[in-house]
C-alpha cells in the first residue's frame, strides 16, 4: 500500500479481449484503488514502474517480452503483478509456467469481478516487501565516500571508436580493482549494451532520468537500474532508439551525473559526437536540446578523452573537433586516443603528435592499434577485451587506464559552457 493509502495500478493488456472488462472493474474500483496508467507495451510498463508511483501491474500472458527478469524487476520497484487470462489460455502446463515466472496472483476472465481483490492482495504483498518482511531483494552497495572521477569519452562524427574506448577503459579500470560505473549517454542511440552483451528490455538511462525528473532518484535506485558486469564494473544502458532523447530532461540528466559520482571511484561516460548547441526558439523559450546530454557530460567531466581515427579523413575531422571542443570547453583537460593506427597509413607517431599539438597540447596522446581480430572477437562474443585476454589493443587501452588512474588532480568543478549563437548569415 502506498504512503497515501491508495494502490496505484498500471495496466498492460496488449490489446487483450478482457481489457474493457478490467477497466470497468477499475473505474468502479474498491475505495483505495486508482488506475495510474494504461501502458502501451512492456517497455512502457517497466519505465513507468521505475518512478515508484505504482504498486500493482495488471498484465496478460501474451504481453510480448514478459519474463522472469521483468517480473523480478517490477518487484524490485515495489510493483506486484496480477495476471488476467482467458480460461483457454490456462491449461495446466501454461498455468505452471506463469507461476514459474513469479506471478502469484492469477485470475481468469470468467472471474474478472475478483480483479480488485487480487489487486489488493498484490498491493499487500509489495507493502510487506517495502517494510522489510520477507525482503529477498539484493542489497545495494553504499555510496562512495568520495565523489568518483568523471571521464567523458568524446570523438567527432564518423564512428572513430568512442564506445570501444569507453568499454575498454572501464573494463581496465575495473580489472585493477577500481569500482567503475560506465554510463551510455549517446543521444543518437547507445551501443554499450551491445558491446557487453547486455540484453535489457529497459533503458537504465531512461529509468534514471524519469526518477530524477520526479525527484525520486537516489543512490539505491540508481544502483538497481544498473547492470553489474563483474564485481567492480556496473553499466547504465543507454537509449534503445535515437528518437527517445526527448525523454531525458536537462535538469534530470544533471542529477543522474551527480549521483553517478557516488557509484564508485571512476565514472566513464560514452557520449555522442555532436557539439551543436540549441538556439533560441521563436516566440520565446528554448528549442529542444538535441545534444544536451553530450554537452552536459563534457561540461561536468573532470577530463575528456578525445577519440579519433588515424586515417586522413579521421585526422581532419579530429582537427576540426579539437578546435570546436576547445572553443566550447576552454581549459578542459584532454587526452587523445588515436584509434586504428597502422603502418600502412605512411606516417609515424611523431608526425601525428606534431599535427595534434598544432591545435592544442593535450595531457597525453595514445595510439591504439588497428587490432581488428581482438575488436571483432569482443563484439561478437559480447565481452570486454579484458575478458578475452592479451591483445595489442588491450595493452594500449591498459596504458590509457594507467594514465587516467595516475592523473590525481581533478579539473575545476564545472567550467562554464561557452554558449554560441548560430551564425544565421551563412
Amino acid at each position: 500500500m502506498s504512503m497515501n493509502g491508495h494502490i496505484s495500478v498500471l495496466m498492460a493488456a496488449s490489446g487483450a479481449s478482457w481489457e474493457a472488462s478490467a477497466l470497468q472493474q477499475l473505474v468502479a474500483a474498491t475505495p483505495g484503488i486508482v488506475l495510474l496508467k494504461r501502458c502501451v507495451d512492456l517497455n512502457d510498463l517497466l519505465a513507468t514502474a521505475t518512478t515508484g508511483q505504482a504498486q500493482v501491474a495488471v498484465v496478460g500472458p501474451g504481453l510480448p517480452g514478459l519474463d522472469v527478469e521483468c517480473i523480478d524487476r517490477l518487484r524490485r520497484f515495489g510493483v506486484g503483478v496480477v495476471m488476467v487470462a482467458e480460461p483457454a489460455e490456462m491449461p495446466g502446463e501454461r498455468a505452471e509456467r506463469v507461476h514459474r515466472l513469479g506471478v502469484e496472483h492469477l485470475i481468469t476472465t470468467s472471474s474478472i469481478t475478483s480483479l480488485n481483490q487480487a489487486i489488493l492482495a498484490a498491493g499487500g504483498d509489495t507493502a510487506a516487501v517495502e517494510s522489510g518482511a520477507g525482503d529477498d531483494r539484493p542489497s545495494h552497495d553504499e555510496p562512495a565516500t568520495r565523489p568518483g572521477r568523471l571521464t567523458a569519452i568524446w570523438g567527432p562524427t564518423g564512428a572513430p571508436g568512442r564506445t570501444t574506448v569507453a568499454v575498454g577503459l572501464a573494463a581496465e579500470l575495473a580489472h585493477r580493482g577500481q569500482e567503475t560505473f560506465l554510463v551510455d549517454v549517446d543521444g543518437y542511440g547507445g551501443a554499450v549494451a551491445q558491446h557487453l552483451g547486455v540484453l535489457d528490455e529497459m533503458s537504465g538511462l531512461l529509468g534514471a532520468a524519469r526518477l530524477a525528473n520526479a525527484g525520486q532518484l537516489d543512490h539505491a535506485r540508481l544502483a538497481s537500474l544498473a547492470r553489474r558486469i563483474n564485481p567492480a564494473l556496473r553499466v547504465l544502458t543507454g537509449l534503445p532508439r535515437a528518437d527517445r532523447w526527448t525523454e531525458v530532461r536537462d535538469g534530470a540528466f544533471e542529477q543522474v551525473l551527480e549521483l553517478a559520482r557516488t557509484m564508485g571511484a571512476h565514472v566513464v561516460l560514452d557520449t555522442g559526437f555532436n557539439l551543436e548547441q540549441s538556439v533560441d526558439a521563436p516566440f520565446g523559450g528554448v528549442a529542444p536540446a538535441r545534444n544536451a546530454m553530450t554537452l552536459a557530460a563534457l561540461d561536468h567531466a573532470d577530463e575528456v578523452i578525445v577519440v579519433g581515427s588515424a586515417d586522413p579523413v579521421g585526422l581532419a575531422r579530429l582537427a576540426r573537433g579539437l578546435v570546436e571542443l576547445r572553443e566550447t570547453f576552454p581549459g578542459r583537460t584532454l587526452r587523445i586516443a588515436l584509434n586504428r593506427a597502422r603502418p600502412s597509413l605512411g606516417w609515424g607517431e611523431h608526425e601525428v603528435r606534431a599535427m595534434i599539438e598544432g591545435f592544442l597540447t593535450p595531457a597525453s596522446v595514445h595510439f591504439l592499434p588497428d587490432d581488428r581480430s581482438a575488436a571483432d572477437q569482443a563484439m561478437v562474443s559480447g565481452k570486454s577485451l579484458v575478458e578475452l585476454g592479451d591483445s595489442p589493443l588491450r595493452r594500449s587501452l591498459a596504458d590509457l587506464a594507467t594514465a587516467v588512474i595516475g592523473d590525481a588532480p581533478r579539473a575545476p568543478r564545472r567550467a562554464r559552457l561557452r554558449h554560441r549563437r548560430a551564425d544565421t548569415s551563412r
